[in-house]
């Protein structure tokens, strides 16, 4: 992809996805995501109502009147994307394909966090960590991400989530929330997932297409497998082939529920023929509501 044409892409992301994370996410993430607790921010006189615990016995005995302490919440957080760039990723049959869909998904986050003063790293993983992008706060920033999603040529077809994970927890030490993009065609990363949950707050984002889920009969068709190169030939009017089809599905989905709420986290699953905003909405609402 020529520069003008990467450019012309990135700021029809930036427009699209930064109205949405200004006019819609903005409250719902700050609601949705907290900071670290409650820091020390100043002392007042006592007013009635007041909690006594919050009583400054040092300054009360200074100036012989009560004052209380000022806590305000700390709202910085380090928000990370570990992004799935596997052959899988690329694949569609609607109106767009995964990649693509994940690539505003991460840029309506990537926004809604500087919007509230987050920092933003990112991790594009296929069965190997291709790419780490330390956290850092700005726009400039941001629109460096959105070009390696746009732009970024994975050297490696398949999948391991569990080592993307294992990568996150080696190089983010501070509390993070991190959002794991990727249509979860894998297995084999609960225990990374679990270890990773006990420090940092997970959320599983699931985006699939609807050809994921199961085939058409429409007799022969030819089907090629973007992560191991394999084309093979299924006779999809045969029951049995379709339904083992589904059962891989349902295999990989099954995993992914039982991993995500072993551990007590979030996860949300998101077709490329839906809307991301209804359902990122209903997420946010439902972190919210727990609280």
């Amino acid at each position: 992809m020529d520069t003008k044409e990467l450019l012309k892409k990135v700021r029809t992301i930036e427009i699209k996805t930064k109205g949405l994370s200004n006019h819609i996410f903005s409250g719902e993430y700050h609601s949705a995501f907290k900071g670290r607790g409650m820091s020390f921010s100043e002392v007042r006189e006592y007013q009635y109502g007041d909690d006594v615990r919050a009583i400054d016995w040092n300054v009360t005995a200074r100036f012989n009147h009560p004052y209380v302490k000022i806590f305000e919440e700390e709202r910085e957080l380090t928000v990370m994307l570990l992004v799935d760039v596997s052959r899988s990723s690329a694949f569609g049959s609607v109106e767009q394909i995964k990649r693509n869909m994940i690539t505003e998904i991460s840029a309506v986050l990537a926004f809604s966090a500087i919007n509230n003063n987050d920092k933003v790293g990112m991790i594009l993983f296929s069965d190997q960590v291709e790419l780490f992008v330390p956290p850092k706060k700005g726009r400039f920033h941001i629109l460096r991400l959105i070009r390696e999603l746009i732009d970024f040529t994975p050297q490696h077809k398949g999948t391991d989530i569990g080592a993307a994970i294992t990568f996150f927890n080696q190089v983010i030490k501070k509390r993070s929330i991190a959002f794991v993009l990727s249509d979860f065609m894998d297995t084999g990363y609960a225990d990374a997932l679990s270890l990773s949950a006990r420090r940092h707050d997970m959320v599983g984002i699931q985006v699939y297409d609807q050809r994921d889920q199961s085939l058409p009969n429409v007799g022969l068709m030819e089907v090629y497998d973007a992560e191991t190169g394999q084309t093979t030939w299924l006779d999809t009017s045969r029951k049995k082939v379709r339904q083992a089809y589904e059962q891989q599905f349902r295999t990989y989905d099954k995993y992914l529920q039982e991993a995500f709420l072993r551990c007590g986290k979030d996860q949300v699953r998101i077709g490329t023929h839906q809307s991301y905003v209804r359902a990122l909405m209903q997420l946010f609402k439902k972190r919210e509501a727990a609280r």
